[in-house]
């Protein structure tokens, strides 16, 4: 068993934590990997109250072990925040913002409050708003993130906010980059992509397969996904997802894009709903190279664990 900071925060059996994917971590995923010994995360994403009311109470009934919750920042109303906190998460995840305005009616709540950061400065602030873990996100991430690598933001993130305990993620998919994160000083690792290809995952399953047949370099960060849903997100931030015909077509032509929204929206949200990853999107980050078939979320987190745990354990084999 690993021990860190994270497993005795909430008395995980391994240090990994499910990435809160907005319509993709829902309660069945969360529960999963909450029974399975890590900490599942339900998405919140822009804020549905329908849609969180039905998965927060999903993963209360399907899990007594320790569960948590995320919604991304600039998008958080009080509203949203507090309907969360109404089904007592053990964890509340910010990303993507000023963590500031709700980090205090989430600590008063009694729940751990993370902040996921993808700068030094974004990491400093989270540390002022009183986070309990910070989360090193670097951008070989699925989905939306910075600019900064997760190799060498992670320690840089671990030193600057000591004595604050930091996870790592971003193209972390296996046992390997559990251990090589514990060796950066991170004390567990946040997984999102691994994750969206998981019999629990929501999402459309031709995604999932999408996920399982793609390598790196068919991943690239764009904001056009974000135009033609019409979500105006700081400009910081892009999305990394796998390369399709609809990124070809307008990436860098994104005033144009929003110029045709009214007819691309429609017929966007068409191929979303009918499963034509040609134009809808499917977030996901460099790691899918690791990532060949989609598994249940309990054996993803049980064989993650025990791989790092078995190579940290034939480390020593390194030194003399």
């Amino acid at each position: 068993m690993i021990a860190t900071r994270l497993t005795e925060m909430f008395g995980l059996r391994h240090p990994i934590v499910l990435g809160p994917m907005g319509g993709v971590s829902g309660g069945a995923l969360a529960a999963t990997v909450s029974n399975a010994g890590g900490l599942g995360m339900v998405g919140g994403g822009y804020g549905d109250a329908a849609w969180l009311q039905a998965e927060l109470a999903r993963v209360e009934t399907a899990t007594r072990a320790p569960w948590g919750v995320g919604l991304i920042t600039w998008s958080a109303g009080a509203d949203i925040v507090e309907l969360a906190l109404s089904h007592r998460p053990h964890a509340f995840m910010l990303s993507f913002g000023d963590p500031r305005p709700h980090a205090a009616i989430i600590k008063r709540a009694g729940c751990k409050l993370i902040c996921q950061v993808q700068d030094l400065a974004g990491a400093r602030q989270a540390q002022e708003a009183g986070a309990d873990l910070i989360v090193a996100q670097g951008t070989e991430g699925g989905g939306h993130g910075g600019r900064r690598a997760t190799f060498p933001l992670v320690p840089a993130v671990v030193d600057a906010v000591a004595p604050t305990p930091v996870l790592a993620a971003g193209g972390i998919a296996d046992g390997r980059g559990l251990a090589a994160a514990l060796m950066l000083g991170a004390q567990g690792v946040l997984i999102g992509t691994r994750f969206y290809a998981s019999a629990e995952a929501l999402g459309h399953a031709r995604a999932k397969q999408h996920i399982a047949d793609a390598c790196g370099d068919e991943t690239a960060r764009t904001r056009v996904f974000d135009v033609v849903r019409g979500y105006d997100w700081p400009g910081s931030y892009t999305g990394r997802a796998l390369r399709n015909g609809f990124m070809q077509r307008w990436s860098g032509q994104e005033a144009a894009l929003a110029a045709a929204v009214e007819t691309e929206r429609p017929a966007f949200h068409a191929a979303a709903r009918d499963g034509d990853f040609e134009t809808a999107m499917v977030w996901a980050g460099e790691a899918v190279d690791l990532i060949d078939a989609v598994e249940g979320a309990g054996a993803l987190v049980a064989r993650i664990g025990t791989e790092a745990e078995a190579l940290l354990r034939d480390a020593a084999r390194w030194t003399k």
